[in-house]
């Protein structure tokens, strides 16, 4: 029987605030490594964008810096989107692309965003938008900008207006919160003296699955991030666990001991319709629906320690997916289906490890000794995990080919837990 400590944490105690507050620490970005081939592009400040409350130019900066894919050229002042370009000028200082752009400020108070992007090369406009947007949204129009800016040059949709949710503990209190993916922006969701834990994003973004402890056994819930409304979704005898949703929004699956070992159920989205998926005699659990929700990947140690398996979403027989090491939990499927995170132990060090399912081929992300919770950014390019080093626990982003490393902290306290949102429509 394998150790529940790395997949059981699911012990939640969640205190529902009356609206969405601030929290005080903001998450510090450190980035190490590099892609290959990174793409020059110089990126100028925008005309006028003094009035606005944050940099739009720094933000788009700070996003392309932190994916790894980009080099940076300095271009001194800013460039209006309405300004003659001397291509060649540009090309010579070794850029391939150039960001332009202004702010303006509005009668009604919103900030009209306008920028463009410049090919150097073949003296062409490749992209522009014109966004407008309130105070508060104003780093939103800036990631909008950087993710067309990250698909026009890799072909990949960027990740930069997506959110992450994680957990925080400092003392006795929890908290999950919610934030841009860039850390800035942190609200807070939900708040308690007991831990929160394996919080799970719903497709649309608009709620989240968690597990509360808060009536003395863990109970699945689904809150709503804007109306604040929540609701059981299972609340079985025994354990309830491990809530995962399927890719269309309408049901999760979730790890149940309502029948004595730990096995994978479905309940419809308003906790109805409860199915059991899987049948073993050991302890089938973490359960999460590959991408076209035909799937589901989950742990279990039918086969003597954990391993990961794949069986239909409508339940059946199981096929063993892991096959390196002893010991593998935490699945995770990328966006396009091809790649499996997870969490393996070797040599006594839990590390994130990432599976290319059609050659078999692991490759190791981290080098860390104590790693969980890998989440997959919705364009499938880069994994979030919860690491711990020098006795903190913190998150850590790795680019899938293991290149481009993050690390973010925080002063309050622990930070844990991560689940990376879907691409807001």
């Amino acid at each position: 029987m394998f150790t529940m400590k790395k997949i059981h944490r699911i012990l939640v105690c969640a205190g529902l605030l009356g609206g969405a507050s601030l929290a005080q620490a903001q998450l510090h970005v450190e980035i190490t490594g590099v892609g290959s081939n990174q793409i020059p592009i110089a990126i100028a400040a925008f005309a006028d964008e003094s009035v606005a409350p944050a940099s739009v130019s720094a933000i788009i900066k700070a996003d392309l810096e932190r994916s790894g894919m980009f080099k940076i050229i300095d271009t001194g002042g800013p460039i209006s989107e309405t300004s003659n370009i001397d291509y060649g000028q540009w090309k010579s200082r070794g850029a391939d692309a150039l960001v332009v752009g202004s702010v303006q400020r509005l009668a009604d108070g919103r900030f009209d965003v306008r920028y463009k992007l410049l090919d150097t090369v073949k003296a062409s406009q490749l992209s522009a938008l014109d966004l407008s947007a309130s105070q508060q949204f104003t780093r939103v129009s800036a990631h909008k900008i950087a993710d067309d800016i990250y698909q026009k040059l890799t072909g990949v949709r960027g990740a930069f207006a997506t959110r992450i949710a994680y957990v925080t503990q400092s003392g006795r209190q929890y908290r999950l919160e919610v934030a841009d993916a860039d850390g800035e922006g942190i609200q807070v969701a939900l708040r308690s003296n007991e831990p929160i834990i394996s919080p799970s994003w719903s497709p649309d973004g608009t709620k989240v699955a968690y597990v509360s402890f808060e009536k003395k056994k863990p109970i699945v819930y689904v809150q709503n991030l804007v109306t604040r409304a929540r609701a059981i979704i299972a609340n079985e005898k025994g354990s309830n666990s491990a809530p995962s949703w399927s890719p269309d929004g309408s049901k999760l699956a979730v790890a149940l001991s309502r029948d004595g070992h730990t096995q994978v159920y479905s309940v419809n989205a308003d906790g109805g319709n409860l199915r059991r998926l899987s049948n073993s005699n050991g302890i089938d659990t973490e359960p999460q629906f590959s991408a076209d929700g035909q799937s589901i990947y989950f742990t279990s140690d039918r086969s003597g320690g954990p391993q990961i398996y794949r069986m239909s979403a409508g339940g059946g027989d199981a096929k063993r997916v892991t096959f390196g090491g002893s010991y593998n939990i935490s699945p995770r499927i990328a966006s396009d289906g091809k790649t499996l995170a997870y969490i393996s132990r070797r040599d006594g060090n839990f590390q994130l490890y990432a599976l290319d399912l059609a050659s078999g081929q692991e490759l190791r992300l981290s080098d860390t000794a104590s790693d969980e919770s890998p989440s997959f950014s919705p364009n499938g390019k880069y994994i979030m995990y919860a690491t711990a080093s020098g006795g903190r626990k913190s998150l850590a982003v790795v680019s899938v080919d293991g290149r481009v490393k993050q690390r973010l902290t925080t002063q309050a306290g622990n930070i844990k837990e991560p689940t990376w949102g879907p691409f807001m429509k």
